[in-house]
């Protein structure tokens, strides 16, 4: 079973038009060690799961298709150290790279969780991340239900709180679930490109209103 809770829409938006050129999408994972972000990464890529990593911080490309268009993908796999303090934990880069973000927490540590809370308080506040720029939350480890933590219920209410999509999936058991994760986060980002180039297209014809009505006046 897999949960989903999608954000609020951005006003205005609306999908990209099939006939365009490729996208590119950055997507940065963040959150604590050992809740899965690399299994999630490369379970969606390979559709293997493989449960030990190192400890490795890595950024993967992938040409994936969605509605007959290609999108590269980019995936910043990034480390939290034991010893960092969460204002450490994301660095400006990151968020200035990113078109979007997926945190993921253990739904068996509930201090997986606090710092998923935190990271999110972290990104509103520094505003390196676009506005638009989506955010999905993900309670992982769902086939471990017997040593749950953090309840379904829970995380959907912060992530609504936090106008963040969420899902609860486990990587070890679905191909699935993790699928959704990154399909749902590749449509919002196509949404919030085209959104930002919209905005752009109106404020052009506004400058260029502005500029001939001043000219008149003159």
């Amino acid at each position: 079973m897999v949960i989903l809770v999608k954000p609020s829409p951005q006003l205005g938006s609306k999908a990209m038009d099939g006939n365009q050129h490729k996208v590119e999408a950055n997507v940065l994972l963040l959150g604590a060690e050992n809740v899965g972000k690399s299994a999630l990464t490369v379970r969606f890529l390979t559709r293997r799961f493989i449960g030990e990593y190192g400890d490795i911080e890595s950024i993967y490309s992938h040409i994936d298709k969605t509605d007959g268009r290609e999108i590269a993908l980019n995936i910043w796999d990034s480390l939290y150290p034991q010893s960092c303090e969460t204002t450490e934990s994301i660095s400006d880069k990151q968020l200035q790279w990113a078109d979007g973000v997926i945190l993921v927490y253990s739904i068996c540590d509930r201090s997986s969780f606090e710092v998923v809370r935190q990271q999110v308080q972290l990104i509103r506040q520094t505003r390196k991340l676009s506005a638009s720029a989506p955010i999905i939350i993900v309670g992982n480890k769902r086939d471990l239900l017997h040593q749950r933590a953090v309840s379904s219920e829970e995380g959907r209410l912060f992530a609504r709180s936090a106008d963040c999509g969420f899902f609860e999936i486990s990587a070890a058991e679905t191909y699935h679930g993790v699928l959704l994760v990154f399909h749902e986060i590749l449509d919002l980002i196509k949404e919030s490109k085209a959104l930002k180039k919209g905005m752009v297209g109106i404020k052009g014809i506004v400058r260029t209103v502005s500029a001939v009505f001043g000219k008149k006046r003159e």
